[in-house]
């Protein structure tokens, strides 16, 4: 499974991406996996090496790197972390997940119409607002996506872009979460459902913030097992179909 970083263009500027392939010369489907708050870290590099391995290619774009060179991991360090979310906005966010959309479609071995998004914790957010803002997409998957409510920014927040979601969405989140908590899940099911929506929501007994990562206290390996099953049969029945 051969994995290597790469350099995309985003209106000039460049933009470091891990990148994971399948075996064999394809073409094969493809996810964008919008990070958490910690960057492109040895977890989210797993997640694309996973994806690799179902025959999916995993591109994990450093969405930090308007903060110079380099910045591609945080590798817990909160307080910085959050320094460099407060940095970031909407529509610098969506014009690297199309950039990257765009750096997969040139590839040989991808399906151009099949490439989805996956975000985890901010990332899910990211996830959301992709699902409805950007063309071209065939699914997304949000991993307990926080801030949902709120925009990074000017413009509507992701929760506010519902009515304009084109893909189906899968959401996988934890009872115990405060961001989003059970009561935001429900305020998304019940817009997704009054705009007719395709969307599947699993929540999980036990579970918080942050649950699907191995080196996180926080992590529950049931419910972990279970969400990463239900993402594999999401991207089997909507990007390899």
């Amino acid at each position: 499974m051969p994995a290597n970083w790469t350099t995309i263009t985003v209106h000039g500027q460049e933009m470091e991406a891990y990148v994971a392939s399948p075996a064999g010369d394809g073409p094969h489907p493809a996810v964008i996996i919008a990070q958490e708050i910690w960057g492109v870290n040895g977890y989210l590099q797993s997640m694309a090496n996973r994806l690799a391995a179902n025959g999916i290619v995993g591109v994990v774009p450093a969405l930090f790197h308007r903060e110079g060179p380099g910045i591609v991991g945080l590798f817990e360090e909160t307080e910085l972390a959050f320094e460099r979310l407060a940095n970031y906005r909407d529509e610098e966010i969506l014009a690297d997940i199309r950039a990257t959309q765009g750096y997969l479609q040139s590839r040989d071995d991808v399906r151009s119409d099949r490439i989805g998004i996956m975000g985890f914790c901010v990332g899910g957010r990211i996830a959301y607002m992709a699902a409805a803002a950007v063309d071209g997409l065939a699914c997304a998957v949000d991993f307990y996506g926080g801030r949902s409510m709120v925009a990074f920014g000017d413009g509507p927040a992701p929760f506010d872009l519902t009515k304009d979601i084109q893909v189906p969405l899968l959401g996988l989140f934890g009872d115990d979460d405060p961001n989003p908590s059970p009561e935001d899940v429900a305020k998304f099911a019940a817009a997704l459902s009054q705009n007719a929506k395709t969307y599947e929501f699993h929540s999980y007994p036990g579970a918080g913030h942050g649950f699907n990562c191995e080196e996180r206290p926080t992590y529950r390996r049931d419910a972990s097992l279970h969400a990463w099953g239900k993402a594999l049969g999401w991207f089997d029945k909507y990007l390899k179909a």
